[in-house]
């Protein structure tokens, strides 16, 4: 995405050390700090790379703070989203005039089995007739990575919740481009048929989508 700047890093979500928020230079919350280790050490990764991030965007050292519903504070002008899941962590960011928003996302692929309990939940009655089950776990893992993405974007734009049902994946290639479409009204500009695009790579069983608006 033009404009934008992404940064990962792998880490280890078993091993945190009491003076690891200090050395990284991150003030966690007092809920942080009473939390598992491993959510304590995914915050950190994450927060490292929205850091990183933003130093290559445009040189400030910032590090977002968390709102309320958990979801991070960007500077005044600057579109984000950072995600984690078992060892690896990303983040990317972007002007705001280079987007209204930014949502990413990454899981671990689903085998097929997994995958056939789950694709009732996150699936839509239309989504399900369209499903290649010759691909069962990379499609079902690409439309919940996908949705996620798509709130995470649309979420800080709108101030309103949606689930997996109100929204729908319409396509995706093999190049990593797909098309999803709200199946809700969200906001005066964000309504029920509102197509937005995403792309996503698959990599060491690993699946990452982002979604701009």
């Amino acid at each position: 995405m033009p404009g934008a700047v992404l940064v990962s890093c792998a880490f280890d979500p078993t091993s945190v050390a009491p003076d690891d928020f200090a050395r990284a230079g991150i003030v966690p919350s007092a809920g942080l700090q009473r939390s598992v280790a491993k959510r304590q050490a995914e915050y950190i990764a994450g927060r490292v790379c929205a850091r990183a991030a933003l130093q290559q965007l445009d040189g400030r050292h910032y590090v977002p703070t968390t709102h309320e519903d958990r979801s991070p504070i960007w500077p005044a002008g600057i579109r984000g989203s950072i995600t984690h899941g078992k060892g690896w962590a990303a983040a990317v960011v972007a002007a705001q005039g280079s987007c209204r928003g930014l949502g990413l996302d990454q899981e671990a692929l689903l085998d097929d089995e997994r995958a056939e309990r789950l694709m009732g939940e996150i699936l839509t009655p239309m989504e399900l007739e369209r499903l290649d089950h010759r691909q069962l776990g990379l499609a079902v893992t690409l439309t919940f990575s996908l949705k996620e993405s798509l709130f995470k974007t649309l979420y800080p734009l709108t101030g309103q919740r949606f689930y997996f049902e109100h929204a729908e994946l319409l396509e995706w290639s093999a190049e990593g481009l797909a098309t999803l479409r709200l199946l809700t009204d969200l906001s005066a500009q964000w309504r029920k048929g509102a197509q937005l695009q995403g792309q996503f790579c698959l990599q060491d069983g690993h699946l990452l989508s982002l979604v701009s608006a």
